[in-house]
């Protein structure tokens, strides 16, 4: 079976394929020539995963999945949430994403520190016609500072609950089992085990 991942992110579509059955070919973006600029214009992460996979059923004809994730903070009222990626400005830049955050928070707290924060992932999947939604939650704590040199985004400053060790300091397996996307990917997987 063959399904088109839409996303441009490298990371990502290593981690999810190392997780899939050896049954589903993951297609890139770049596989099916696809080099369009998909706007994420919706104010919710299953809005945007929706706008992506609708445009890549709608545009190319592939079964298809896609993807939005936010990082929540509980002090910044759940920010950056859906703005995540571009947290602080265009172009997207982790290393800005981060410092902004670790500022805002610094700047938000006194001495009893809510760091608390979850990952949350939204799945949205295109299938034969039907549209179906995934999400998945990692909680836990922004760090002081950054830890770590594996993983992507937010990964080197987020501690997830009941470790001792940032995402950043994981290996992708590890991660994987915890992780917000992991868990999505995971009811994704034992869904198209089902019904593919």
């Amino acid at each position: 079976m063959k399904l088109v991942f839409a996303t441009n992110n490298l990371n990502k579509l290593a981690e999810v394929q190392k997780m899939l059955p050896n049954s589903i070919e993951l297609l890139s973006l770049k596989d099916i020539h696809c080099f369009d600029d998909i706007e994420e214009t919706a104010t919710t992460l299953d809005g945007n995963a929706k706008i992506k996979a609708n445009h890549i059923t709608q545009k190319f004809g592939f079964n298809c999945f896609a993807d939005d994730t936010g990082l929540e903070v509980e002090s910044l009222d759940g920010q950056p949430g859906v703005y995540s990626a571009r947290y602080a400005g265009e172009p997207s830049n982790s290393e800005n994403n981060m410092q902004k955050l670790l500022t805002e928070l610094n700047k938000n707290q006194d001495d009893n520190k809510n760091r608390k924060a979850q990952f949350r992932t939204s799945i949205c999947l295109n299938l034969n016609g039907q549209q179906f939604l995934f999400n998945g939650i990692c909680k836990g704590e922004i760090l002081t500072e950054k830890q770590g040199e594996k993983g992507f985004g937010y990964d080197p400053i987020f501690q997830p609950e009941g470790f001792q060790k940032s995402f950043a300091q994981m290996t992708s397996e590890e991660k994987n089992t915890i992780s917000h996307r992991g868990l999505a990917i995971k009811k994704l997987i034992e869904f198209l085990k089902a019904n593919a």
